[in-house]
């Protein structure tokens, strides 16, 4: 997929807040991105700065009111927590740093999850192709989300809250109809069971205590796509879309495709995230997932990216799922009532967009 020669100069408007030199031809690195040197001024407009600072805050608090939280056992529980919440909410940030959200996220862990338990329990497939099938079904309603923003031009939001209720319809009127009830068990006895378990749903023991695999594959996915974000012409092409998609489609670049392979991108992380939850925990309920896509879009407004698109990180998304898992089983530890934890999320989204709002001027002003 080259670009055009003339299309480099042109393609850095339309990208505007991209953190990483985006919009440029190549990606960039060092203290001349901002045309300025000093690593404070590198600090401050890093779209995850505010992210980082309220983890150490919420771990800060945390640890020391309760020391629970900071035993090893404490320690893998809001790990693994932060993990299967975090690995949707990177795919999820890199979504809305290119313009757009999905809703249908959530709903879709558990839709993968049925249709892999249906085809292994129900039809006696062997796990690991239930999963390719699953797999397929995800990359289709991601590739039919982009396809139908791209093409009626409607907002994602009201294009996926159609595909988030209409899965939803589907999850529980299929299951109800061929098991009887609404969930599906059983996976423990199909065949392929053990080794699909075994890469998705094990555990390591570190030090005598059991950490989930689940932790390899949140890092594992962050890594990847902080590397794609950062260091390939895709990444620039989803600064470039989310900051101004007329005028990167001015420049060449693929902005349709690129979108399309977001929202496949996000169902992909759906799917895996449905995968280890089926598998560890062998059963899945019909309406599991059911608002998780909102913690999706917080967790990464939290970690640095705006709603408006084009500014973003996809580690600053993975940092705003370890804030999320931390305060969520540190209210557990500290024995208090559940419900404040929906008053500490509201706070700290309130927090955050402030928060990002003022680095994104910020980082405008460092670029002029």
């Amino acid at each position: 997929m080259s670009r055009r020669p003339e299309a480099a100069a042109t393609l850095a408007a339309a990208a505007p807040a991209g953190p990483e030199g985006a919009a440029t031809g190549a990606p960039t690195t060092g203290a001349g991105r901002w045309g300025r040197s000093g690593l404070l001024h590198r600090l401050v407009v890093r779209p995850e700065l505010g992210a980082a600072l309220g983890a150490l805050l919420v771990f800060g608090f945390f640890s020391t009111i309760t020391g629970q939280f900071l035993s090893p056992l404490g320690a893998a529980t809001w790990l693994d927590d932060s993990a299967t919440l975090g690995i949707v909410a990177v795919a999820v940030a890199l979504l809305m740093i290119g313009g757009e959200f999905d809703l249908s996220a959530g709903v879709l862990t558990a839709s993968t999850a049925l249709v892999t338990s249906l085809l292994a329990v129900r039809l006696g497939w062997n796990v690991w192709a239930a999963l390719l099938a699953a797999l397929v079904f995800a990359l289709a309603v991601g590739a039919l989300n982009g396809w139908l923003v791209m093409r009626t031009g409607l907002p994602s939001f009201i294009v996926t809250l159609g595909s988030f209720l209409a899965l939803q319809g589907l999850n529980l009127g299929v299951t109800r109809t061929v098991t009887g009830t609404v969930q599906v068990s059983g996976m423990r006895a199909t065949d392929g069971y053990p080794s699909a378990g075994s890469l998705f749903a094990s555990t390591m023991d570190l030090g005598g205590t059991t950490f989930p695999t689940s932790i390899v594959w949140w890092l594992g996915v962050t890594a990847v796509a902080s590397v794609v974000l950062v260091r390939t012409r895709f990444g620039n092409w989803i600064f470039a879309v989310g900051g101004s998609a007329p005028s990167a489609r001015q420049v060449g670049v693929p902005v349709q495709r690129t979108k399309i392979l977001l929202f496949m991108a996000t169902s992909a992380a759906a799917w895996l995230v449905g995968s280890i939850n089926l598998l560890r925990y062998t059963t899945v309920q019909a309406n599991q997932g059911v608002g998780l896509e909102f913690q999706y879009i917080i967790a990464a407004v939290i970690g640095g990216c705006l709603m408006t698109g084009g500014f973003g990180s996809a580690v600053g998304a993975a940092i705003g799922a370890l804030i999320f898992g931390m305060a969520r089983q540190g209210i557990v530890f500290a024995r208090w009532n559940s419900d404040w934890f929906m008053l500490f999320l509201g706070l700290m989204l309130i927090s955050a967009v402030l928060v990002n709002n003022t680095f994104r001027r910020r980082a405008e002003r460092a670029r002029r």
